[in-house]
């Protein structure tokens, strides 16, 4: 039944099947067709509610019959693909509301499980943001009464909001549910809302499933963040947020500490108690730890036993303050049958000061939790190492490289040899027993690589030393050769392992490879460093040939300088006494005949006589 403008039509109590009085129903085509009925079926899982109206005065506005409700519908699919911010789909309903319906406002509550309430944010037409809290205890409110009763509720005004400046028109509140419980409200009003309400509700339904997706998202994007038994961030979460801090520190010139924990003796709590009780043990680190950090920090869960904090603007020494300060909170903390929880390891490293490096900052860091393992416990508690307290050189430390390397070298493609090298040019050279001292530890670090030329370098440096006290060469040299000794086989940082390693003959291709180490050490190690640079004719010389058939340059005689010849012969020695995988070490008077065979053809023949001599005296086979 049409009424004059100037009248008001009042009716109550509509069900859901009625969305607008019966005298209006054929003037909406969306409701003929049944459009909006099958819509809401289809999306009856987010949005089941019933539908209420309370006594309503519009306005019947002649705009009314001139709505595009084909594209209202797909304007609204447009802003549901368009949009995955909500933000931004919420401008987008409420700029459609108000363009193609005269919406005064629109508005959207979240519920908030804190306050056990729902925070309205409301946008009138001229673009003014409002405010709106009501909680759920409220009973008496209108939006309050439509989510308890799950019905969508037409109201004849808008007072229930409390905003005197919002235009006092009819108004909606739609509860909208998702998997049977209400998690947000929508609302909004207009002088002819009885006739668009199916609209509201369809974009209610849309918005409900978006929220639903958005949610969906939140809850995978944050499982993949965060680690689901700390409830820390996750691994990979970690490096992302560690990339931004250290760019923020290089731009503003500042520091950042990385702090990592390694539970120590959870292999022996998982035996002896069960996998649940190590989860146990490591809940508790991780909680006590993200407790106890700063407000500015990120801990994280590094992987398996370890726990890892950014320190935001902290050198070393701060950086060790906190770390003994968490240790001491850690010692505080029982578990059952366990006991307290204080034994972990503790190792820093600091950037710039470390490394600028990201991977690299990282590498020391567990290269000092290593170190920190290796030197126990002081009153109780860990001994915390920073990068900064230890002698790389010191075998402790390298071999606590070693391990980090072995470990990171399938994860990041760094080369175990190629980062030792690095270090190695990198290294501040104090005096000739620092160099001595430094040389030695890169030579048994190359030599370690393979279990067969284990304490090769050194054995071959000892024999060297040996036959030029033997020849009584001056003392001067004698350090020379010592030095050239250790570092003879030192190009073989560039051979591949499965060349090096190979227990059949070489092929024709692989003796090349392996021709090429005498000059691979001198271009990558000695020509780098002035201080090494008369090591070099011992480096790349010493599988020249007396004969002319050696390499890589073919000299012959004397031609060969003589400390390369020296290393020669023990090199060969030290390789014939030692064990391989195709044979067993041979004996002193064996390898000695070997020698003596080749005099004057491989080796010079008066060096082989002298070395024969001493031979004896020297320690037996490895």
């Amino acid at each position: 039944m049409q009424k004059d403008k100037s009248k008001n039509i009042t009716e109550s109590s509509y069900k859901s099947k009625n969305l607008s009085p019966k005298s209006n129903i054929t003037t909406n085509p969306i409701d003929r067709d049944g459009l909006v009925a099958k819509i809401n079926i289809l999306g009856s899982g987010v949005n089941s509610a019933k539908m209420m109206h309370s006594s309503v005065s519009y306005h019947n506005e002649k705009t009314f019959g001139l709505i595009d409700y084909a594209g209202f519908i797909k304007e609204t699919n447009d802003i549901i693909r368009k949009h995955s911010e909500l933000k931004d789909a919420l401008n987008a309903f409420h700029n459609m509301f108000v363009n193609r319906l005269n919406c005064t406002y629109t508005a959207l509550g979240m519920i908030n499980e804190k306050s056990n309430s729902f925070d309205l944010k409301i946008l009138d037409k001229n673009s003014n943001v409002y405010s709106y809290k009501v909680f759920m205890n409220d009973l008496e409110n209108e939006i309050i009464k439509a989510i308890n009763n799950d019905e969508i509720t037409v109201l004849n005004n808008s007072e229930y909001l409390k905003i005197p400046s919002l235009v006092n028109a009819p108004s909606v509140i739609i509860p909208i549910k998702i998997q049977g419980r209400c998690i947000c409200v929508a609302a909004a009003s207009d002088y002819n809302i009885h006739n668009h309400i199916s609209l509201y509700q369809l974009a209610s339904t849309n918005l409900g499933l978006l929220i639903q997706n958005a949610d969906l998202y939140k809850k995978v994007a944050q499982s993949s963040n965060m680690d689901s038994l700390t409830n820390l961030y996750s691994h990979r979460r970690f490096h992302e947020l560690l990339s931004q801090e250290l760019a923020l520190a290089e731009a503003n010139n500042t520091k950042v500490s990385v702090l990592i924990f390694d539970i120590n003796d959870m292999g022996q709590i998982n035996r002896d108690y069960g996998h649940s009780k190590g989860d146990e043990v490591i809940k508790v680190v991780a909680s006590k730890i993200n407790e106890n950090i700063k407000k500015q920090d990120i801990a994280a869960r590094y992987g398996g036993d370890k726990i890892s904090v950014i320190l935001k603007g902290m050198n070393a020494e701060e950086a060790k303050y906190m770390a003994e300060y968490l240790t001491y909170s850690l010692s505080c903390c029982l578990v059952d049958d366990i006991g307290p929880v204080n034994k972990v390891s503790a190792g820093i490293a600091t950037f710039p000061d470390d490394s600028k490096d990201k991977e690299k900052l990282l590498i020391l860091a567990e290269q000092a939790v290593l170190v920190s393992k290796t030197k126990g416990y002081t009153n109780g508690r860990s001994t915390i190492v920073s990068t900064q307290d230890y002698d790389f050189w010191d075998d402790a430390a390298l071999n606590s490289f070693a391990t980090v390397m072995a470990k990171r070298h399938s994860q990041i493609g760094i080369n175990f040899e190629e980062a030792l090298v690095e270090q190695f040019q990198n290294e501040n050279i104090l005096s000739q027993n620092h160099l001595l001292e430094v040389v030695t530890s890169l030579a048994s670090a190359i030599d370690a690589k393979d279990e067969y030329t284990k304490d090769h370098s050194s054995s071959v440096s000892r024999y060297s030393v040996a036959l030029a006290r033997a020849i009584n060469l001056p003392e001067k040299e004698i350090a020379r050769i010592k030095l050239g000794a250790l570092l003879h086989d030192i190009g073989k940082i560039g051979i591949p392992e499965d060349v090096l390693r190979k227990p059949d003959k070489l092929t024709d291709e692989e003796f090349k490879i392996i021709q090429n180490h005498p000059t691979i050490g001198v271009q990558k190690i000695l020509e780098p460093n002035p201080l090494l640079h008369d090591l070099i004719p011992i480096v790349k010389y010493h599988h020249e040939k007396w004969n002319g058939k050696g390499y890589p340059c073919g000299l012959k005689g004397e031609e060969i300088p003589l400390a390369a010849r020296i290393v020669a012969v023990a090199d060969t020695y030290h390789a014939l006494i030692s064990d391989r995988p195709y044979r067993k070490g041979l004996s002193v008077e064996k390898a000695c005949a070997i020698l003596e065979e080749g005099a004057g053809t491989q080796w010079d023949k008066e060096l082989v006589r002298q070395f024969i001599a001493i031979a004896p005296s020297l320690a037996t086979k490895i």
